[in-house]
């Protein structure tokens, strides 16, 4: 029996059309790290229709010239945040279609946004009947057998970068997101576990060589991220990409030409941690002032690192924002401009203002913010999930309270755009030394200067002082004269 099926034309829908070029790579990197589903105040899962037409001008009014879009590579639990991967080369369907993703990659460019895709490859998830995993019917069709193909503290499935057809299926998946949805560069994900056999558990990483070089080293993995840089720089001059690497790998960012695995960037994972355990730990009055220049200037000279007092890690359940720990409940009943002045309240906004400002101006040579953290977001981000009811009432950016001119967020959000925009016009993070000339720890001072893009000589000063000011307090500067505050 043959049966016969006809096809209309009429129903397929049509096949977006790029207006807009890809954007000059910055010089000047400013990350606004995003996810489309929690885009909105509202309790429910986001769209990219949303996210075009509501966060791109947010984004572009703030001073960020760059996004990175986390959980767009198909993942079926929402939960996951988008690092339990089950199709590389579908775009997620929760947020809207492929065409709308196209679409909003392309206004973003014709805002000048260059737009960056969170990419894992450094597993995929356990899932058989909609992943990778057993695609033959075996364990080593894209992965090692054993303990090496798994990854126990993620519980997903670990490539065996030494077969040929991973090699393929991976680096066609990266030329999939530039080709095909016009992605400007990536964030490649987890390279800690890639880098090293022990996948980076219970590994520690103290700058001794020894511990990046040797039998540790899982020299697979290494050839597969150079492979990866040099094809994506070769191909494709605009790209810029970056290592997601706790361990600090020398050479990491250094061109493959000259023997690194040719990374743009680097994130100075070093730093959220560290104002973490000094907000969880230490009383403001103990802050120790050589720790944090220490922490913000510990970098190898001329490999890109980008600066962030917190991103998603530090927002997740378990952990809360900046802001919060900073301020905690405090946030739910003192932050009216008509309220009663909380010096929790004052001193938590104050803090938190100097944190981003110098994380910005010493901490690296690009910056990154996750969204909502600007302007102070309250509480901590959880999925819906068994755990809690499948609610989304933490899945959620509040951004109804930046926008409520009786509320005080407002005051952080504008602080964050005129940071930006300072930068945009003296360009500290393209200058290529700095120098930090005190760190007074009775003082709680801490001066640098530096000289960016402008040629204009720039001095910081920083009080962390919780009771103390100064007046005529004494520093020294590397070009004499009059500086205008």
């Amino acid at each position: 029996m043959c049966i016969s099926t006809k096809w209309s034309s009429g129903t397929r829908k049509k096949k977006y059309e790029f207006k807009h070029p890809h954007p000059k790579r910055p010089i000047n990197l400013k990350i606004y790290e995003s996810h489309v589903g929690i885009a909105s105040p509202e309790g429910k899962v986001a769209n990219y229709k949303n996210f075009q037409q509501n966060m791109l001008p947010r984004i572009k009014d703030l001073g960020y010239n760059a996004i990175q879009i986390m959980a767009v590579m198909e993942h079926a639990y929402y939960a996951s945040f988008g690092y339990q991967v089950t199709n590389f080369f579908a775009a997620s369907s929760r947020f809207g279609t492929l065409e709308e993703l196209k679409e909003l990659i392309d206004v973003a460019h014709g805002m000048g946004l260059y737009v960056m895709l969170d990419v894992i490859h450094s597993h995929a998830s356990k899932n058989v009947v909609d992943g990778l995993n057993q695609f033959d019917g075996s364990n080593t069709g894209f992965f090692h057998d054993g303990p090496r193909g798994n990854h126990d503290l993620w519980d997903s499935r670990c490539f065996d970068y030494s077969q040929w057809e991973v090699l393929r299926f991976l680096l066609s998946n990266l030329r999939w997101w530039v080709e095909e949805y016009h992605f400007d560069g990536f964030r490649f994900d987890g390279i800690t576990s890639m880098l090293y056999h022990s996948k980076g558990i219970a590994h520690g990483f103290t700058g001794n060589y020894n511990e990046y070089f040797g039998l540790v080293t899982d020299t697979e993995s290494v050839l597969y991220l150079t492979i990866a840089n040099y094809m994506l720089h070769k191909y494709y001059p605009f790209v810029i990409t970056i290592a997601e690497d706790v361990s600090g790998m020398p050479g990491i960012c250094r061109k493959v030409e000259e023997g690194g695995q040719g990374f743009d960037y680097r994130l100075g994972m070093g730093i959220p941690d560290m104002w973490i355990k000094i907000l969880k730990e230490t009383k403001d009055e103990d802050w120790n002032m050589q720790n944090i220049t220490h922490t913000l200037t510990n970098r190898r000279y001329d490999e890109g690192t980008i600066a962030y007092a917190e991103s998603h890690d530090q927002a997740l359940v378990g952990d809360k924002t900046i802001a919060f720990w900073l301020m905690d409940k405090e946030m739910y009943t003192n932050m009216g401009t008509m309220n009663y002045r909380s010096l929790i309240i004052d001193r938590g906004m104050a803090l938190h203002k100097m944190i981003r400002l110098i994380t910005h101006t010493l901490g690296g040579e690009a910056y990154l913010n996750f969204i909502g953290n600007e302007f102070g977001h309250p509480e901590w981000l959880d999925f819906p999930r068994q755990g809690n009811n499948s609610s989304y009432h933490y899945a959620r950016r509040q951004f109804n309270l930046v926008d409520d001119e009786q509320l005080r967020y407002r005051f952080l959000g504008n602080f964050d755009r005129d940071m930006n925009r300072s930068e945009e016009h003296y360009g500290w993070l393209r200058a290529r030394q700095q120098y930090v000339s005190c760190h007074h720890g009775g003082d709680k001072v801490i001066v640098f200067d530096k000289v960016g893009s402008s040629g204009i000589p720039l001095v910081f000063v920083f009080n962390f002082h919780p009771t103390q000011s100064f007046t005529d307090y004494r520093i020294g500067v590397d070009a004499a004269g009059k500086y205008p505050l």
